[in-house]
Parts: C-alpha cells; structure tokens; sequence
C-alpha cells in the first residue's frame, strides 16, 4: 500500500472561492479519490494562506479584526468546497500555532546554515497610513507610454517594468496620498547559492516538461535573492528576535501544508509527520498548483526544504486557468462565477464531471464553453450512464423481485469492461482525466448498443423468455456497476447512490467479481438534465452579486476613520445636508399583497397601499418573511423612490428594513393604528 501525501495551494483569505479556482481542487479531489478507491493510504490536506497586507486592509475596512475576518472566510471557503464535494482529510490556516513553530524552525535553520541575509532597501511609504507600500498598492502613470492608472511594477498597456517610485505622480492606492521614499532593513534568503540543487532537481521528473523549461531560462539568467521579510504594520507571524519585522506571507504560505499535516497527525494515531516530511522519506508527497505561483512552488519552497533538512515534493502538479466561453471569467458578464452562486442553480457534479472530461496532465487553460458543458452531461451522464441502470431495473424489480441472474452468459462482454479498467487506472494517475472519461464513455456506448440489440422490452412480451430477459437485464445492471466504479473518483454522490440501488461497496477491485444472484433495490433517478434556464440565471445572478459588491465597497469606504471604529463608536455612512434628506419621502403603506417571485433566491413582490395609489415593490427580504405573515401588515415606505427596471419586473419603492441580514431582517412597522398614506416627518 503506497503512503500518499496530496495538498492544493492554499486559498487566500481575502474572497470568495468560484469556478477558477474550483478546477484546482476538483482536480486533485478526483485523483485522491482515485487513490482511496484502490486502496492506498492517501491524505488530502489544505488550509487558507490567511496573512499579509490585504487581509490587514481588508480587516481594517470592515471594522473587525483580520482573526475575525480569517475566521469568517475560513468558514466560507469550507461551506463551498463541501458543496462541490472536495473531501479534505484536513483544512486548516497558515494563522495556527503550528505554521508558527514549523516556520520558525526552518528559518531559524536557515539562518544556522548562513542561508539569510540583511541589507538596507528603499520602499515606497505611505506617510498617511505610516505603512510600507507593495508594488500593487502603488499607482499612477506609466513612465514609457504614459498611460494612466498602472500599478507600481508593470504597465499592463505597454509591458514596461520599473519601480514604483519611477511612475509618474505616483499614488498610494490605500490612501491616495503621495508615497515617499524610505529605508528599511530587510531578510533575504539567498536563493542563487541553491542553483547546482535547483538546476538538478526541476529536471528529476518532478516537474512537467513545459514548467521545467521555463524554470531553466529563469535559472540559466540568475537567481535573485529573494526578501522574506516585510516591516510593520503587517498581519502575520514576527520574525524570532527581529521586532516589528514579519514573514512575507509567502515564506509561511507552503510550510501551512506542512502544519496541517501536522494538526492532522496530532488528531490521529495512524500518521506520523516524520514519516512524510523528514529527509530522505520514501512516501510520496504531491502539490497541485496553477501555473500563476510556480516560482513559489519549484525554486523557493524545495530550497527551503533541502537546506533545512526535510524532503522535497515527489511532484509538482500545475494546471491552466478556466475561461469561459472562450473568454477570460467576466464580472460585467456574469461569468465571473463564485461557488456559492453555482451552487445556487446547478448539481455540482455537473462540473466535476466537465472539469474531469477537459483535464490533462498538461498545463493548458481549460475553456467552460456552457452550452457544450450542457450538451455533454446531458448526453453522456443522463443519456448513457444512468439510461443503462434505469432501462433494465425495472425489469428486474417488478419481474425478478430485485434479484440478478445466477450467472452470466456473456463474460467475454463484461471481461472487455473489467479489463479497461487497467487502463482507465493508468489515465487516472498520469491525470489524464479527459482519457479516461473518453474510455469511459466507449463502454458506455456498447453497453447502450448491447442493450438496443437486445431489447429486453421486446423480449418480456414474449412467452419462454422469462431466464432470457433476466439475464440481459442483469449484464446491463453489471455494466453499469463497471462504469459507476470507474466514474466513482469524478461523482461521488452519484456513487453513493448507485451503491445504495446496487446494495454493494464499489472498489476498484471489487469490479472484478460480476454481482451474481445478487439483490439489489428499487431504482430511484441519479442525475437530471441540465436545465438551461437554471444556467441564465446563474449568470444573472453573478452579474448581480458584482454589482452588490461593488455597491457595498463604496458603503464600506465611506466609513468613518479607523480612529473613530478604535474608540468604540460605530462608523457610519458620508454626511449628507438637511436638503438631501428632506427629498426622501418616507409614508406608511398597507401591506396588500406578497408573495414569492419565481426565478429569485432572495426577493419578495409586494402591493403596497398608500391610500391613494398602489406601488410595487420587490423586496430582498424572503429569508425573514413569509409572504402570507406580511399581508396586512403596516410598514414604511420611500414613496418617491425612481422606478428601477429589475429582472423580475418594475420595483416603484423602497421598504425599509434593519438588520445584518438572513433570519435577521426586520421592516420597519409603524404602530397598526397608523393610516396608510400618512406621511412621517
């Protein structure tokens, strides 16, 4: 039995999970699934990359603590990877007292083999914020082709490189005040005293050969030392005997893997982290990554391995970033998709099992093309795997009383489906997922074939055909449990339903003995087809949770000062002048009507009686109400609100409500003797 390791990069704490990032973890979700399938001792761990100077921003904009943010995000992400069916055996964060430990123990053994250097840098500074400003927090004007609102290291017009403080009339993005120069002593690791080791180990076959290519021509111009270390203000784990100097997040962000790898050891008695990480190991240790942090993954992190005496990865895994119908994942178009929102409308398997059809062991961008994602899970999941299972269960339930025909007169045709088996293994391993599905749905197609030839539909209205129409039936139910076996690693919950109808445990060796005189239950639907409607409103729905981001970005910048959330007062909202206000006409109205808008998750259609007229109103207030506990109530209007077109309909108002939001929305309710129509001044 091999004794694998298996980690994904670890999610930043600073925002939602969705579809680009969910190839990764689908990705390596099904090659572990694969492994525990077979029967290897496989581990799956990951956390979220919860330090550096976004969160602390971030934090600080919200008015809560970057712990409590972490801690929210962290929740989050784990709420959507379970969504998607992304089993990990552990998910922690890098802001754990284990990171802590481990990352100081490597540096401080960096340190011991003379591996860390200190020298004097210019940053650019923010005086306003009294924070030292990374490359992107910087912007301005690009110094060779002059366009405006570049950040502080590239031109995204031009190309160009420079240093911040070369872009003209330069701006803190954080503050908007005029950076200055400043010095600050900084740690380097000494990254090009590793090349010998570097040039030798990203061409072992750890790597694929694209990524070793490219990994050469960095090599072959020179490495540049590379600076852990970044000064305070900063959220992350302070450097051992350097006050007000931290780790870069990045330092930190690869040993989380070896921390919750730890956590989990100290949770279970058949894992030992000695055994997986300590120098010289003979289990496998394999990172799934996107091509975008490479450098990070095969120059930094094996270096920092080798020199403080761990092992190195067995492999490194890097894929391609997901476009959407041909096109980078779009906010204005709705195909900036999070996983919530997918979630929302569609089966997850639906995409696990896409993904799984377009993986390569190669490191290309995979294209969501939905139209074809559509068709293909119609076709193949709907219209051929689970087709197989319902064409010949109920012949057997209402014929046979569930039980499978004692033996089988066709093994040279259920042989040539366990015997693809081997191959199918082989595609899992090397990632081949696309190869494997292809086989896959080969099989599949005979098996349909096999059964349109036989029609047993055909064959129970015959007289004498009785053993006949059991056995066909049940080679067609063994097919299928061949196909859901190889197909178990991609749809999981699939799986588990096809093990309840089947009444047995799918293996991957199991497949080898054919379920004979075996009993198995009432078949129940497995999958429905994509509903393309359900897709439109995905898409829609993104469109709107962009614009609600963007809506509350611009609420949450308008807060108060930090000094004001730090003194214990409440934030609130841009001052506005008395006139302003007195333009709000605010009336009490009769609740008529409400009821249920159909299509949307969070709204409400309300007929609102002001006495002299009646309005419509469309209301995200149905995860606190139910329509019929509203009618006839009282509540308060904006009456004079400018009618908004919306996807559902016109919206003429605005009700007011109070509250953080699900459960906890409350309307504002005027006392039940008011008058509807009335006005409140």
């Amino acid at each position: 039995m091999r004794k694998i390791l298996v980690t994904s990069a670890l999610p930043y704490a600073n925002g939602s999970i969705h579809l680009g990032h969910l190839l990764e973890y689908i990705q390596t979700d099904i090659w572990v699934r694969f492994q525990k399938l077979r029967g290897e001792q496989c581990t799956y761990v990951c956390a979220d990359d919860a330090h550096g100077t976004a969160i602390m921003l971030r934090a600080e904009k919200e008015s809560i603590s970057p712990e409590q943010l972490i801690d929210r995000v962290n929740k989050e992400h784990q709420k959507d990877f379970a969504g998607f069916h992304v089993n990990f055996d552990n998910y922690h964060s890098t802001h754990s007292p284990e990171n802590q430990t481990l990352s100081n123990a490597i540096y401080s053994a960096l340190v011991e083999q003379d591996k860390i250097a200190s020298r004097s840098i210019t940053q650019a500074f923010d005086p306003e914020k009294e924070l030292f400003l990374a490359d992107r927090f910087v912007k301005g004007t690009c110094p060779k082709c002059k366009a405006e609102d570049q950040y502080g290291d590239n031109c995204e017009s031009c190309g160009a490189t420079y240093s911040p403080m070369e872009l003209i009339n330069p701006v803190s993005a954080i503050s908007g005040a005029i950076p200055i120069e400043k010095e600050s002593t900084h740690f380097f690791f000494k990254l090009p005293e590793f090349e010998d080791f570097l040039k030798d180990w990203t061409r072992s076959g750890t790597l694929q050969d694209q990524i070793a290519n490219k990994l050469s021509e960095w090599l072959d111009s020179g490495l540049q030392e590379w600076d852990i270390s970044r000064d305070a203000p900063y959220f992350g784990f302070e450097i051992p005997d350097q006050p007000g100097k931290y780790f870069y997040v990045w330092l930190d962000a690869p040993i989380g893997y070896m921390a919750s790898f730890k956590n989990l050891c100290d949770k279970r008695d058949d894992l030992e982290f000695d055994d997986y990480w300590r120098a010289g190991s003979e289990t496998e240790l394999y990172h799934f990554i996107g091509k975008d942090i490479i450098n990070f993954h095969a120059l930094f992190w094996p270096a920092m391995l080798h020199c403080a005496n761990y092992r190195t990865p067995t492999a490194v895994n890097a894929h391609g970033f997901v476009t959407v119908n041909g096109k980078k994942m779009s906010k204005s178009r709705g195909t900036f998709i999070k996983a919530a929102t997918y979630l929302d409308h569609l089966d997850p398997e639906y995409l696990r099992y896409y993904f799984a059809a377009k993986l390569t062991s190669s490191v290309e961008d995979l294209d969501l093309n939905l139209d074809d994602f559509a068709q293909r899970v119609n076709s193949d999941l709907v219209g051929k795997v689970v087709n197989i299972a319902s064409r010949c269960a109920g012949f057997i339930h209402k014929r046979f009383e569930g039980k499978l025909a004692q033996r089988c007169e066709e093994q040279a045709l259920l042989d040539q489906f366990i015997n693809a088996g081997d191959n199918i293994a082989a595609h899992y391993e090397a990632r081949e997922f696309g190869k494997a599905i292809r086989q896959i749905m080969e099989l599949a197609d005979l098996a349909n074939q096999y059964i349109d030839e036989k029609a047993p539909w055909v064959i129970a209205k015959e007289e004498g055909k009785h053993a006949e129409l059991q056995q066909i039936c049940s080679n067609g139910i063994n097919m299928f449990r061949q196909l859901i076996t190889y197909l178990a690693p991609v749809l999981p919950a699939m799986a588990l339903k096809a093990e309840a109808f089947l009444n047995t445990e799918l293996t991957w060796d199991a497949r080898t003995h054919l379920l004979l005189g075996h009993d198995i239950t009432k078949f129940k639907a497995m999958m429905t087809r994509v509903d393309l409607a359900k897709i439109d409103n995905m898409l829609e729905d993104s469109k709107q949770a962009v614009a609600a981001e963007m809506q509350l970005g611009k609420k949450v910048e308008s807060l108060a000062s930090s000094e004001a959330a730090e003194s214990g007062f409440e934030p609130i909202a841009e001052e506005v002048e008395f006139d302003d206000f007195a333009k709000i006409d605010l009336r009490v109205a009769l609740i008529k009507n409400a009821e249920h808008v159909d299509g949307a998750k969070k709204l409400l259609k309300l007929t609102l009686d002001l006495g002299f007229a009646e309005k419509q109103v469309f209301s995200g207030i149905k995860s606190a109400y139910q329509p019929d506990e509203l009618i006839g109530k009282h509540t308060v209007m904006i009456a004079n609100l400018k009618a908004r077109k919306m996807k559902f309909g016109i919206s003429e108002g605005m009700v007011l409500a109070a509250g953080p939001g699900g459960q906890d929305i409350w309307l504002l309710e005027p006392h039940e003797g008011a008058s509807a129509g009335m006005r409140i001044t």
